[in-house]
This record gives structure tokens, sequence and C-alpha cells, in this order.
């Protein structure tokens, strides 16, 4: 269970985001709004890669200031830009990197890295030049970087912008079938059908919360 209680967070002298309250424990939740509305803000909030002016965000009593490691282990993050993620040249590599420091030894790092290869659909991959992979495929080994560190929460800000429909189907199938927790920041609206709630942002702040059809509606009513 996320506690975000009384935040607000500045950038420069721009408030982006004040006086958000929310707890947030459902299985799929979904984030709208405008361009320049906070989302994406909000989101990096939830793992500790942005810390709030005042203030805190918690999950399960570990605060992102204090607990910023426990927190990062139990949030995992995919960026909109796979490249922002991927640090090494072949896939295998940029996977087994996120495991290294765990306490496994070489053998446990590589069946994992080949388990999460083929959940993902990126059996024969492990030598690929993650450079020449297609943009859905990057952003698929990105996914898996993540996901092979068994996060219990993951947070997407935006994966599918920069992919054809063709692959963001492909991806939001995977994140579908994905036992974790799922926050899911997005413009397209079709993907939040079967979410359990939806959060509409205007201005930093948050100002619809319900089952998709009602905060859909809202968010529309805004940007009409």
């Amino acid at each position: 269970m996320f506690s975000i209680e009384d935040v607000r967070l500045d950038r420069g002298e721009r408030t982006v985001l004040t006086g958000i309250n929310l707890e947030l424990g459902e299985h799929r939740i979904g984030i709208i709004g405008a361009n320049g509305a906070g989302k994406s803000s909000f989101a990096r909030l939830l793992n500790g890669l942005v810390l709030p002016t005042e203030g805190s965000v918690s999950i399960d009593g570990l605060n992102t200031r204090r607990d910023a490691k426990a927190v990062r282990r139990k949030v995992g993050f995919l960026f909109q830009n796979p490249d922002n993620q991927v640090v090494y040249p072949t896939v295998g590599e940029d996977l087994a990197f996120g495991l290294k420091g765990r306490g496994l030894s070489k053998s446990e790092i590589a069946e994992r890295v080949t388990r999460t290869l083929q959940r993902f659909s990126l059996a024969g991959f492990e030598d690929r030049l993650v450079h020449e992979l297609s943009g859905g495929e990057r952003q698929m080994v990105a996914l898996a970087g993540v996901m092979i560190l068994q996060p219990e929460w993951l947070v997407l800000d935006e994966p599918t912008t920069l992919l054809d429909r063709r692959n963001t189907k492909t991806i939001m199938e995977a994140v579908g079938n994905l036992d974790q927790h799922v926050i899911l920041v997005t413009h397209d609206l079709s993907l939040l059908d079967r979410f359990d709630r939806v959060l509409v942002f205007e201005a930093g702040r948050v100002v619809a919360d319900a089952p998709p059809k009602e905060a859909i509606a809202a968010y529309l009513r805004i940007v009409e």
C-alpha cells in the first residue's frame, strides 16, 4: 500500500505537484492528464527517483526519503524511452547487471536470465546487441530488466508512446500477465479499460479519482 501524505513538489521556483493525499493499493491503477499536469513527476515520487519538497511518500511503511534502497527493491520503474534504462551492450549482460549484489551465484544469475528471457518472448536474445533491436524489442528488454528483480509493484511512465500499435499491444499484453501491482501513466485511454482505478491530474493536483469510465469522462471534460 502506498501512502502519499500532504505532498508538494517544486522544480526550481515552479510547483509541479501540490496537495496530494492518496492511498494506493489496487492491482491496476492508471494515471492520465494533459502534458505538464504532473503525471510523470508523481510517478517518479513512487520509487524515490524524485523526493517530495514537502510531505511524505511511503510503501508498506518504507519511506522514499529514509528507505530508498528498500523502496526501489519493492517498486520497479519503466521509463518511456528504453535507451534511458538499458545500460549494457548485450541483452544478457543488461539483465544480469541488476542481479549483481543480490548474493546470487553466477549459475543462479544465468538461470534467472534465461527464465526471464523466455517469459518475455526474448529467448535466444542473450548475445544480441541492444542497439540493433527494434523499438518494441528494446522496450521489452527494458521491461524484462525491471521484472528480473522481482519487484512487488511496477510503475510505467508512458511506456508505449514511442511504439506502434503492434508493439504497444505486445508490451501491454506482457504487462497484463504480471502478478505485480501496476501503476501506468499513459495518454492512451484505450489501455485503461480493465484497470481498477484511474487518477486524473490537472495543474499538479488530482482532480478525479474513479473507475476508468468515470475518470476518463472527467479528463475529457477538462481537455475539451
